[in-house]
């Protein structure tokens, strides 16, 4: 399927920070890495940003009118339609109802990204809200046609965090290295009490890295501020090696937190914003991190919450086994291929009339060649076994079709207690079309709700690079490599959170 030009109007400045553009950044490679191209449409953009979104390929046009006006939706209309763009991307707490509305008229497709329903009414047609205190319940006003992508199984990640998808921190039994991250423009100058909680001389043996935005207009005073064991950096952009190095962080409670949780870093929390709030609260709720209460937290605070989390490799363990669970780093994929169009399927239970088809499905070549068991599967072998696994209380076995009720593809489990097998296949005439994914996805849905099976366990062959992606798309992790049935196989793993 081909693939056009993808537009994002996103604003970032010193007041409204620059975390909607970032993450729409992580659309955006995700957009390009599929081989379509990227326009960012910005009423107010800070130079910092500008570069960057350069230096990734992402072109800038300017929207000269107020921001969420009738003005700014006829410039951003023109900008799409100039470009014939396939999808608009609309990403601040600026723009409401009506905009959507307008762009819709226009005979746009939208994709409205949200945190916590700020919208009288949703007229897009789709709703993305990334967050752990995701609901549908925040969109009940919305027209028939939107549907939503809710939970932090779409969380956005820039490239330079999902190239560390099969990395595993260790957690040091004493903590040296602390991070500290307040956001790419820090209106409220946090990072300044930060630091003055860590100059305390009882941090005296740790390295502290602060990371200052390329937006924040307060470098020159806080490197004055900051004691010979605290280094500043400005501008970042390798900030998943910071996050790997170190060990604990104190961060705002932006977006910054699907980073965290990815990384595995163990977090104090602060929100900044007071939409930041239910997001710090729901983390910490979770023992996923430490909420340090909002913007007016002291330094002493601050101080004495970095010395209890420092202090205790079992508290940093726990933050950061829980945290990891929640982001899987395939967010933006499974975005994409919704904006692309990938199929809808639907699952039911296999049925006396399914085996001839699924005995000519087994037998197809691709499969017997990826299979761990390549000889060729006779009748009465397959009938006998089908009647067997059918009406087994230890498998799960179900059937994929299409819109239009054809079975496109299988899918069983095989239960051992809280431990589920996978095996998956897609009929011939259908590969290629990204049923993998949503079918992999879908059963595992499936099999939580109906079993007590906590983990899916899955078998690849080495050189099976398709089935691979499809499961690392699912959200499965790579566990290691084993023998099944005298093959090396790639043991692939997916934990129920």
């Amino acid at each position: 399927m081909s693939i056009g030009t993808l537009l994002i109007r996103a604003d970032a400045s010193v007041s409204i920070g620059t975390g909607h553009v970032m993450r729409c950044l992580a659309l955006a490679q995700t957009w390009q890495d599929s081989g379509g191209q990227v326009v960012f449409a910005s009423a107010e953009i800070t130079d910092a940003l500008r570069k960057r979104l350069a230096d990734e390929r992402c072109g800038v046009v300017e929207i000269s009118a107020p921001v969420g006006t009738s003005h700014d939706v006829e410039q951003t209309v023109a900008a799409a339609r100039e470009r014939k763009c396939d999808w608009l991307v609309v990403d601040g707490y600026t723009f409401g109802a009506q905009y959507q509305q307008k762009l819709k008229a226009a005979g746009l497709k939208v994709l409205f990204v949200d945190d916590y329903g700020h919208a009288p009414r949703y007229f897009a047609d789709l709703i993305l809200n990334q967050n752990v205190t995701a609901a549908s319940d925040l969109y009940a006003e919305r027209e028939t046609q939107t549907k939503l992508l809710l939970g932090t199984k779409y969380c956005l990640l820039r490239g330079e965090f999902t190239r560390w998808r099969n990395w595993q921190r260790e957690i040091a039994p004493v903590c040296r290295q602390v991070l500290v991250l307040m956001g790419g423009s820090d209106p409220g100058n946090i990072t300044a009490r930060v630091i003055e909680a860590l100059a305390a001389k009882v941090f005296e043996e740790l390295e502290i890295t602060v990371v200052v935005g390329g937006s924040n207009p307060n470098f020159a005073m806080l490197e004055k501020l900051a004691p010979g064991n605290i280094t500043l950096k400005r501008n970042v952009t390798g900030m998943a090696e910071l996050m790997a190095a170190a060990d604990l962080v104190v961060s705002a409670a932006g977006i910054t937190c699907w980073e965290l949780c990815f990384m595995g870093l163990p977090a104090l929390l602060i929100d900044v914003a007071e939409n930041q709030s239910p997001l710090a609260r729901e983390l910490d709720r979770r023992g996923c991190a430490i909420h340090v209460e909002g913007a007016e937290v002291s330094a002493d605070k601050i101080a004495g919450e970095v010395i209890r989390l420092a202090g205790s490799s079992e508290l940093r363990r726990s933050l950061s086994q829980r945290s990891r669970e929640l982001v899987d780093g395939r967010g933006a994929e499974r975005i994409v291929s919704v904006l692309r169009g990938a199929p809808t399927i639907r699952l039911r239970r296999v049925k006396a009339d399914d085996a001839r088809l699924l005995w000519e499905w087994a037998n197809d070549p691709e499969v017997r060649a990826s299979s761990f068991s390549s000889a060729p599967i006779q009748w009465e072998t397959h009938a006998e076994w089908f009647a067997e696994r059918s009406n087994c209380k230890k498998s799960l076995f179900l059937i994929a079709e299409d819109t239009e009720g054809c079975a496109v593809g299988q899918i069983r489990f095989d239960l051992n207690g809280c431990d589920a097998e996978l095996n998956v296949s897609v009929a011939k005439e259908k590969r290629g079309l990204g049923i993998g994914t949503p079918l992999v996805e879908g059963a595992v849905s499936e099999i939580w709700a109906n079993t007590p099976c906590m983990r899916v366990h899955a078998f690849v062959k080495p050189e099976n690079t398709s089935s691979a992606r499809t499961f690392e798309r699912a959200g499965f992790i790579r566990a290691g490599v084993e023998q099944v049935r005298g093959n090396t196989a790639v043991h692939f793993v997916r934990i129920r959170t």
